[in-house]
């Protein structure tokens, strides 16, 4: 039998809440979410020689990576704000297109797994921003969370 989830983010009227962390203890919390953007390979190709007429895609993706890590209470309803320590942003060209892997760390009372997925996410909007005239089928894919650390549930990596 698969246990039902505790859906915390409800009342006993069912509707959505922020989650009370008051009593949670501070403790260090990490969390790495990656992704990928699909991309033609003329684009690929331009990425590589640096001939993006909007200008540098990866440094644009990295820095909009780190805006959209703070930005997420802003963005995302319940998200709690919190004091983030550390945004670590790789970017990656392959032949595919550019892998996006992002880890967030902090020391507060809940997680950074919705930052550093909003950070993956805005990465990839970024990119596709700068190439979307060059390839228009440009695509966002598998943004996930790869690794969590910290709190009352510990450590959780994707198998």
């Amino acid at each position: 039998m698969i246990n039902e989830p505790n859906f915390t983010h409800l009342d006993e009227k069912g509707q959505a809440r922020m989650v009370d962390v008051t009593n949670r203890d501070v403790s260090l919390r990490t969390a790495t979410a990656s992704g990928w953007v699909k991309l033609s390979k003329s684009v690929v190709a331009l990425l590589r020689e640096g001939g993006v007429p909007k200008g540098d895609v990866l440094a644009t993706a990295r820095v909009a990576a780190i805006m959209g890590a703070k930005r997420t209470p802003d963005l995302i309803p319940l998200c709690h704000p919190i004091a983030l320590h550390g945004v670590d942003v790789e970017l990656e060209i392959n032949d595919e297109g550019v892998l996006i892997t992002v880890s967030v760390k902090t020391a507060d009372r809940t997680g950074v797994e919705m930052e550093a997925l909003t950070a993956v996410a805005v990465a990839g909007l970024t990119v596709i921003d700068m190439v979307k005239a060059l390839d228009p089928s440009a695509a966002i894919c598998d943004v996930r969370v790869e690794t969590k650390s910290g709190g009352r549930n510990g450590e959780w990596v994707r198998d």
